[in-house]
């Protein structure tokens, strides 16, 4: 059986939907300021890895390594919730088929403790 990944196409495919879904990110009154000193490219690229990775691609970063990139930029779990939704959004306008959005939003969730600072406001 072939991952959400290879299903979807792959680096390419999933590197257009992380483009997309950070225009939505820059755009968010709600989580756009954390972006705002940010090496864009790079950043596109770590996150293409990072939702690739959720999609049964290769492992992009370990959990403790994610628990650290994050843990100074005090994400709120309504900053998840906000980003959460804008890679819903941009993953069905890319056309994936929604058990495969319900499959990556659930690999995405699970991830929650580890980006979100605890006691953050």
């Amino acid at each position: 059986m072939s991952t959400t990944f290879q299903k979807f196409g792959g680096f390419s495919a999933i590197s257009r939907i992380v483009m997309a879904f950070y225009e939505k990110v820059l755009d968010s009154d709600i989580v756009g300021p954390h972006f705002d000193d940010v090496d864009m490219p790079r950043l596109i690229d770590h996150q293409t890895k990072f939702i690739s990775s959720l999609m049964g691609g290769p492992s992009a970063m370990g959990d403790d390594r994610l628990r650290h990139v994050h843990m100074r930029l005090k994400i709120t779990g309504g900053e998840f919730d906000e980003i959460l939704r804008l890679l819903t959004d941009t993953m069905a306008e890319g056309g994936m088929d929604g058990d495969s959005i319900r499959t990556v939003e659930a690999a995405f969730e699970s991830k929650r403790h580890l980006i979100v600072s605890p006691g953050a406001a």
